[in-house]
């Protein structure tokens, strides 16, 4: 089978389950060498990191960072060791109105979700520019798109993103670097299942009803997102094939920003 992206070195933040993990199962099958990233100690991750180097017979570490900490960003990309791809999909989001997010709060959004992203981009290009060649994807969402109550920080923080992205991409647009943002809906993650499951045990439920009230007013075609798909965007945008897609803000939404 034919590895495109095979002599690559890929870095993915957030990357130990959910979409991260899916985003570098897809980079792996590629050919990718990996770096995982992530808030758990090693010894967590490695039944996760092994897996996934022996299935797909490439490189695969692991690094722990706290992105709230520029320091433990700057310290990830060094281990990270000049990647040609890096996928910021890293996160955290806290629930409440305007008036009463706590700062900290605040401050934890804007240190994740956007600055550490701003300092992998500042740390990887020099090398990136070297090459001739790199790709970046920043992992935005469709509430960088819409709006959204009780939920400031991730709303502002994604839609962020998106300018990041747009500045990247024009200032890097003469040397084989693409930057792309994608905005995906919601998927299935722990967080929504648990959701269901609250929703099926408080009001008698069966699955799929449970699964209709946490879809509504979300995405018109009725069905989660799916995390492989998302994953298969992101291998597109890292291809060849993908090198004059750059600056563009690509909703994987069953049409919810089409409403």
């Amino acid at each position: 089978m034919s590895r495109p992206l095979e002599g690559r070195r890929a870095l993915v933040t957030g990357s130990t389950g959910g979409l991260g993990l899916a985003v570098a199962r897809r980079l792996a099958l590629e050919g990718c060498e990996i770096v995982l990233h992530d808030l758990l100690e090693p010894a967590a991750v490695e039944t996760v990191r092994a897996v996934l180097a022996a299935e797909h017979g490439v490189a695969v570490r692991y690094c722990q960072a706290d992105l709230r900490q520029p320091e433990a960003t700057a310290a990830l990309m060094q281990a990270a060791d000049a990647p040609d791809i890096v996928v910021n999909n890293a996160a955290t989001r806290h629930f409440a109105p305007v008036e009463a997010m706590p700062r900290a709060d605040w401050d934890a959004d804007l240190a994740v979700n956007l600055s550490a992203a701003f300092d992998t981009i500042r740390l990887a290009l020099p090398a990136m520019r070297r090459r001739g060649w790199g790709r970046i994807v920043n992992m935005s969402s469709i509430y960088g798109l819409v709006g959204a109550v009780d939920r400031v920080g991730y709303v502002v923080t994604k839609t962020a993103l998106i300018g990041l992205t747009r500045a990247v991409a024009l200032e890097t647009a003469r040397q084989g670097i693409t930057c792309n943002a994608l905005c995906p809906g919601t998927s299935l993650t722990p967080g929504i299942e648990s959701r269901i499951q609250e929703a099926m045990a408080a009001r008698a439920l069966d699955r799929a009803a449970a699964e209709a009230g946490v879809l509504a007013g979300k995405q018109p075609s009725g069905r989660f997102v799916q995390l492989e798909a998302v994953a298969g965007l992101v291998g597109f945008l890292c291809s060849d094939a993908a090198g004059d897609i750059t600056g563009a803000a690509l909703p994987v939404d069953g049409g919810w920003s089409a409403t």
